[in-house]
């Protein structure tokens, strides 16, 4: 019926005469990571034709290209080749073939953490110190177009990062500074820049996203690495119940030098493969499953290990001291669930070195959470970067007003991981957070974690424990 009816208006429209030239098309199609205010192409005006009423009409567009051209966009809409997310309020955009449509946006997080309680042998530069920081401040611009083609930079300005003192140069972090083509035949996204490497389902899950302040021990910069600078093909079965990804990078680029002089540039190279047996109910019924392997060739040939009680700033808890080897290669499991307003999710985690002191390393995490509001997690079988978490979304605005009273969303979580450096004498670390978020609407959120660290006695300050309550304020646009 729609490609009947679009010619026909189409060819309806051209015949009542030429169309005004300031016609500009917008477009409000939503992006994986940040709500997106749209800027509007160029609008030209033809002064002659505006003023003088003897001016030459502006010439009759060619119909033939605007109909091949409105056909292929409707294609895409209808075969929905973007993104997927479990929501079907997320359609799929229209991306336009001759353009750039871009969108600005950004992201705030305010924390305050206070150490409640700790052990007296806990010490380190800073110490157990209460602290207030924007943990991030970040600008983003998101951009598709030319059929099949997206990109996205995304600077961090929060002041530890750009400079230490105002009389100093300051440079911003680039987080993610990407390119990519989808709908490669046979090869699906092809991406070039600097992106999340593709591995694990809780990194490459965005912060905005994710059920606590920080991730997991083993997760937050142990076994999975950050964005890194390098290609990614990623790629899925038409019905996207499995997908796989691939990555080549160099090991650790500086994000505010954003460069490396050296003959030697270290290597990374990632796989992930994932199965989602079950995805039902419009996402309110999932289940995830995945593998991935990951090799570094350490670009200083120096391996180390260590953790913070998942916060930013502190201690560290648990610590490999340097290791000597020419680098080292993680194994990862994946498994997540949604049963309705009920969302579990846990990865396990081993690494072995290379070429050099040998020994392996391990952790896990597990961690459940409840809507208790009805609402259910999000779940993207083919995101921006593969299989992971989206937004969630509150059945209800959090509303004040008394005659559109409503609470928001409510989810209570709680989870245990771990990291063991028995191997190298150094140690185990176990920690439980608990807590709540409340969700205002989809990009505005409380967060509230009681983080409790336990170490054993050859960890760096012996076996020592602490209570630590975490409190953030996350908005984006």
């Amino acid at each position: 019926m729609i490609r009947i009816a679009c010619p026909l208006l189409l060819a309806l429209l051209c015949s009542l005469g030429p169309w005004p030239r300031n016609l500009v098309r917008g477009d409000d199609a939503e992006n994986d990571t940040a709500g997106l205010t749209t800027i509007p192409a160029a609008v030209e005006t033809d002064s002659a034709t505006a003023k003088y009423p003897d001016a030459e009409p502006a010439p009759a567009p060619d119909t033939e290209k605007m109909l091949a051209d409105l056909q292929k966009r409707l294609e895409h809409l209808e075969q929905g080749k973007v993104p997927a997310s479990a929501s079907s309020s997320s359609p799929a955009r229209d991306i336009p073939t001759d353009r750039w449509n871009v969108r600005l946006g950004g992201h705030v997080q305010l924390d305050y953490i206070n150490w409640a309680a700790a052990d007296p042998a806990i010490g380190g530069n800073p110490g157990p110190q209460d602290y207030f920081e924007f943990r991030r401040l970040r600008l983003v611009a998101d951009g598709v177009g030319y059929e099949s083609c997206d990109f996205r930079l995304q600077m961090t300005l929060e002041p530890e990062t750009v400079g230490e003192s105002l009389g100093k140069a300051t440079s911003p972090d680039v987080k993610d500074a990407y390119f990519s083509v989808n709908e490669i035949p046979g090869l699906g996204r092809f991406r070039i820049g600097n992106f999340f490497v593709p591995f694990g389902l809780e990194q490459v899950t965005n912060d905005t996203n994710n059920v606590f302040l920080e991730r997991s021990i083993p997760t937050q910069g142990i076994f999975t690495p950050d964005r890194e600078v390098g290609v990614a093909l990623y790629n899925s079965t038409d019905d996207q119940s499995v997908s796989w990804s691939t990555g080549a990078f160099f090991d650790g680029i500086n994000d505010t030098l954003k460069e490396r002089i050296d003959d030697n540039q270290g290597l990374r190279l990632s796989g992930r493969l994932t199965w989602t047996p079950i995805f039902e109910n419009d996402g309110s019924t999932v289940l995830h499953t995945g593998v991935g392997l990951l090799y570094t060739e350490d670009q200083d040939d120096s391996i180390r290990f260590r953790a913070r009680p998942q916060i930013r700033e502190g201690p560290r808890l648990l610590d490999s001291g340097t290791l000597s080897a020419d680098g080292f290669t993680v194994g990862n499991l994946e498994l997540a669930a949604v049963m309705g307003s009920v969302a579990l999710q846990s990865e396990a985690y081993l690494a072995t070195l290379n070429g050099g002191q040998p020994g392996s390393a391990g952790g896990w995490y597990a961690h459940a959470s409840w809507f208790v509001t009805g609402e259910h997690r999000i779940y993207e079988r083919f995101g921006q970067h593969g299989p992971q978490f989206g937004r969630n979304k509150p059945s209800r605005n959090l509303s004040v007003r008394s005659e559109t009273l409503a609470p928001g969303a409510v989810e209570l979580k709680s989870r245990y991981s771990t990291l063991l450096l028995d191997q190298f004498d150094r140690g185990a670390y176990h920690d439980v957070t608990t807590g709540v978020n409340w969700y205002w609407n989809d990009r505005t959120r409380l967060m509230f974690d009681w983080i409790h660290p336990v170490t054993s006695q050859d960890a760096v300050f012996g076996g020592v424990t602490a209570d630590l309550l975490a409190l953030r304020f996350d908005f984006n646009w």
